[in-house]
């Protein structure tokens, strides 16, 4: 690890928070927003061939804004009120460093880290550049590069490895969820915060497909989304900020991953929502006004993804999986009959209507929840709110998004993937995970509305109605704090327990056979692998190509053949690369070359294979 470019590095966003802040940004929504505004500054430097400039040059700017931020303290200028540490500050803190500690000694385990994000991290590092036409070791060269654009700046000045990958994007999933206390309006009330963090504590349970400690952006698309809501709430007195916030996130969003499209109209319709109830003027007045202006903002939101969009049609000729293309939805349709259509539809169905699916689960727990809310609310404490209509919004939204998403398997997925819905518990979590933090935000509000002692300034330990409601307050704070931290650190210990399992397995066992290559190379290499099913599917391949960083690696599992096959067959590559013991691999070698090797990394030569600490890194 880097000492001194952390040390940067924290300066830097230290100073782009301290910046927003004094342009007047809640200081809960300026450490997420700051991300942002810098991973776009990247995408635009990325795209007209200045990453590797804008790497440096990014950082250098937030420590300017450092300096001068201090300068405006030490001079009393543009002075910023205190406002306080509050309890559920504490707590996220405290389990937040723990987690940070826990993944950055974590592993990259999870295929899809290989197939591509821990790779285009590790492409942008070293190229400098983004993907071009030649560069045949991107295979999802449509996945825009958004997380892999900030992750890449992290690495690139506190060091590069699993951890350090996992911690850039915790950073980034930390810091949105840190915004969602944005919408509190008295953090003095330990309850209400609580409430949150219980919420950020439970949401791990339903993203326990991928977890923290991989690099999938579906929890990242969640999190950023649930963020920009808040800033949108919380900047509601001010339109000028709100449509900037929107535009921010919704660039950022679309620019995680293709599916944002889903997240940024529900952040455009809720500030369509929000401009509308909080202007001056008629009804028709407020309403064509805030259409305007949030049309207006959602085009702007869209222009970067536009932007890639025409950079990848322009630079590869090939279509990549989940790329937007109606040229391929409309062949993949006119490929899929009616009986391919009904046969998946059924499959779908079946899963979301079964009531041992997590995210089945995910959404009947935010219909109960809202709805009781709304019964206890309503009509135990005679207070009018908006938790049914938060409910009916957030089930419309359900209801649109799983349509989105069978659409998805039936022109975006070839058949072998669609007909075993692939990582369809992964994309509905996704929408579980926005909708169970949006209904906490909402209630969240309603309890703080609720609260017996309305006028802020004069709530403190007398400002109950009664002793009874005084100690249920603070004993509903307090088991709150406690459940929220032991669901904490049981995700910790599930993500070390996952680390401890992950010892085994294809990605730690290269580790110890071989140093990785950092340089981008052709190297031929055959990865031989005893497990089939990590050949056929291939992630022995994936994981081969990101740890040598060649694109000519080839997993292979089958090595039965007579020695003159064999002999031409491992002749035909430079390196063979065995992790672990292959009975089979074993034996062909001692009966062709008369060697005998259980593990390890060999140039192949023309008398046989000679061990070897890591490949050359020379192009081809």
């Amino acid at each position: 690890m880097n000492l001194w470019g952390a040390f940067f590095f924290i300066l830097s966003q230290i100073g782009f928070a301290g910046i927003l802040r004094m342009a007047g940004i809640d200081k809960y929504l300026s450490w997420i927003t700051s991300i942002v505004i810098q991973t776009l500054l990247l995408y635009i430097l990325a795209m007209v061939g200045l990453l590797s400039f804008g790497i440096r040059s990014v950082v250098f700017v937030g420590c300017v804004f450092f300096l001068f931020r201090l300068i405006f303290i030490i001079l009393q200028i543009g002075k910023l009120p205190f406002e306080g540490i509050h309890y559920f500050d504490v707590w996220m803190v405290v389990i937040g460093l723990t987690v940070l500690h826990t993944l950055s000694q974590s592993i990259l385990i999870h295929y899809d880290n290989y197939s591509h994000w821990a790779i285009i991290v590790k492409y942008l590092l070293t190229q400098g550049h983004l993907p071009i036409a030649g560069d045949s070791i991107i295979s999802f060269t449509s996945y825009p590069p958004a997380t892999a654009l900030w992750i890449t700046e992290f690495v690139s000045w506190v060091g590069f490895n699993d951890g350090t990958m996992l911690v850039a994007q915790f950073l980034l999933i930390w810091a949105s969820l840190y915004a969602l206390f944005a919408v509190l309006r008295d953090r003095t009330r330990s309850m209400n915060g609580f409430f949150l963090c219980f919420i950020i504590a439970i949401i791990n349970v339903f993203n326990i497909a991928i977890r923290m400690n991989n690099l999938l952006v579906d929890f990242v698309l969640s999190v950023v989304t649930a963020a920009g809501f808040a800033g949108i709430y919380a900047e509601r007195k001010h339109p000028l900020w709100q449509c900037s916030i929107t535009a921010l996130f919704s660039a950022e969003l679309l620019l995680v991953k293709n599916s944002g499209t889903m997240y940024v109209v529900m952040l455009v319709a809720y500030l369509l929502y929000s401009l509308a109830t909080n202007r001056e003027g008629t009804r028709w007045q407020r309403w064509f006004c805030s259409l305007a202006l949030s049309a207006f903002t959602a085009v702007i939101g869209f222009l970067p993804f536009f932007w890639w969009n025409q950079h990848v049609h322009n630079t590869f000729t090939t279509i990549s999986k989940h790329q937007i293309s109606t040229q391929a939805y409309q062949q993949q349709l006119h490929h899929e009959g009616n009986a391919v259509v009904i046969k998946i539809g059924h499959r779908f169905l079946d899963q979301i209507l079964n009531w041992h699916a997590l995210s089945t689960r995910g959404v009947l727990l935010i219909n109960a929840g809202l709805l009781i809310g709304w019964i206890v609310i309503t009509f135990l404490m005679h207070h009018k709110n908006p938790l049914l209509k938060t409910l009916f919004a957030i089930d419309v939204s359900f209801l649109i998004y799983y349509g989105s998403v069978f659409a998805m398997y039936l022109v975006s997925m070839p058949y072998a993937e669609a007909i075993q819905l692939d990582g369809l518990e992964r994309y509905l979590s996704s929408m579980v995970i926005l909708n169970l933090l949006l209904g906490a935000m909402v209630l969240a509000v309603v309890m703080d509305q609720t609260m017996f002692e309305q006028r802020i300034g004069r709530r403190g330990v007398r400002s109950f109605k009664n002793v009874f409601t005084k100690n249920l307050y603070q004993l509903t704070a307090l088991v709150l704090m406690i459940f929220s931290t032991i669901l904490m650190f049981s995700e910790i210990n599930g993500i070390e327990y996952n680390n401890t399992l992950g010892k085994e397995q294809l990605p730690v066992q290269l580790k110890q056979i071989a140093q990785p290559s950092m340089t981008y190379n052709h190297r031929k290499i055959l990865l031989v692998d005893p497990h089939t099913n990590d050949v056929n599917n291939y992630y022995a391949g994936y994981v081969g190509r990101y740890y040598f960083f060649s694109d000519k690696v080839v997993g292979q599992e089958n090595f039965m053949m007579d020695p003159a096959t064999f002999k031409k067959t491992v002749a035909a590559y430079q390196y063979v690369a065995l992790p672990e013991w292959h009975r089979t691999f074993t034996v062909m070698l001692q009966k062709t070359y008369h060697q005998s090797y259980k593990t390890g990394l060999y140039r192949v030569t023309s008398r046989g294979l000679r061990r070897v600490q890591k490949i050359t890194p020379v192009k081809n």
